[in-house]
């Protein structure tokens, strides 16, 4: 069994935070009384002392938990980490942590569900969550994989599939686009994403920063459970959010705005949902990785992941992206943030098609003079594939 520093190294090539839809409930093996135990050792790790919880009508529960007592700090790197509230440098559309702000109406929390200052909003991990992770991990998925690898990567523990927009090498500290939200079929170990990232570093120990949403087998905020290294600063809106309402096939469409980047000073990297900042990785994550003085490449589009055992699943809307608006899933508002803070559009063609197996899953590049399709793509594909 790796040690902990290995479990560490490990999860920093693919620091990872992902918001989910809600996923049909699967039937969870019954552990033993060892296993049991293990697993409640595990779980009083994870879900620190909440200062106030809620249960919401679907016994999700909710904690308000000291911002300075976050499992973030559990990260051997961060143990002496000052929180930082706000970042010394922003995009000017993300919403500055001393300005109240109303959180865009896709839903996140119930009615009535409201933390005070000096705490964080933190979605409880319960034991079928913590179940479900391990034998995820069991079967070879460890998270999303590297992005800009030419061909699917299919070996003896799954198969993992994407299409997407890239773009790099060139230096940028920061990423934004509109995830379309739908809500693709899965099997119990099947995985199916919409992402942004960032990604720098030498080839040995490159690093990336995943965001965006994630459809499973059970409900989780990050694909190992415990966001190592992620600081919570928000106290509105929690990892693992149920988003709602979904889009309609040929009807009304929903998606949220991400966005990824660096304040310039300190080198921490954050992450901002619909405008509002939601925490960061602190820049000590990324030192040893070489990741920490900006970033050098980018993709936005769709992953999926399944066991060699069972065709894949559907990625996006489940449909071809030649089907176009309100039938296949989108990324728009496709933007960077260049190495002076300045918010742009890129060139037109340094974004480039990216498709690990065209006859599974596609991409569609599209460029028009008009928001918020000046830059956006078009992804997916159905389900069934059985690869090449």
């Amino acid at each position: 069994m790796a040690s902990f520093k290995d479990f560490v190294l490990l999860v920093l090539l693919t620091i990872t935070f992902i918001l989910i839809t809600e996923a049909a409930q699967k039937h969870q093996a019954i552990p033993s009384v060892e296993k049991k135990k293990e697993l409640e050792r595990q779980l009083k790790a994870i879900n620190k002392p909440a200062v106030k919880s809620f249960k919401t009508e679907h016994g999700v529960i909710y904690d308000c938990i000291d911002i300075h007592k976050q499992l973030a700090f559990d990260h051997p790197l961060l143990k002496n980490h000052s929180v930082q509230l706000k970042p010394t440098t922003a995009p000017e559309w993300i919403t500055s942590n001393n300005i109240s702000s109303k959180v865009d109406p896709l839903l996140l929390l119930p009615d009535g569900i409201n933390c005070q200052d000096g705490t964080v909003i933190v979605k409880r991990t319960a034991m079928q969550d913590l179940m479900h992770a391990q034998r995820l991990k069991s079967m070879g998925f460890n998270g999303p994989r590297h992005f800009l690898t030419e061909r699917n990567n299919t070996d003896g523990t799954g198969q993992y599939y994407v299409a997407a927009v890239n773009y790099g090498p060139k230096t940028f500290t920061g990423v934004k686009g509109h995830l379309n939200l739908w809500e693709p079929q899965v099997s119990q170990d099947q995985i199916s994403l919409a992402f942004i990232a960032v990604a720098g570093g030498p080839k040995e120990r490159f690093s990336s920063i995943f965001v965006g949403w994630m459809i499973e087998g059970s409900n989780l905020g990050c694909y190992d459970i415990t966001c190592p290294g992620f600081v919570q600063i928000s106290k509105n809106i929690p990892l693992g959010s149920f988003l709602q309402p979904l889009s309609v096939y040929n009807g009304l469409q929903y998606d949220i705005a991400l966005t990824l980047y660096q304040d310039r000073v300190k080198g921490d990297w954050w992450f901002a949902y619909n405008h509002e900042n939601v925490g960061y990785w602190p820049a000590s994550l990324f030192k040893t990785a070489g990741f920490s003085n900006r970033a050098n490449y980018a993709a936005w589009g769709g992953q999926v992941y399944s066991p060699v055992t069972e065709n894949t699943p559907e990625m996006g809307s489940g449909h071809w992206p030649s089907e176009g608006l309100g039938k296949a899933a989108y990324v728009n508002n496709i933007r960077i943030i260049d190495g002076r803070g300045n918010f742009l559009y890129p060139e037109p063609y340094s974004l480039r098609e990216h498709e690990t197996s065209s006859k599974c899953y596609r991409a569609m590049y599209v460029h028009e003079n008009r928001d918020p399709w000046v830059r956006a793509l078009y992804y997916g594909g159905p389900a069934g594939c059985i690869g090449e």
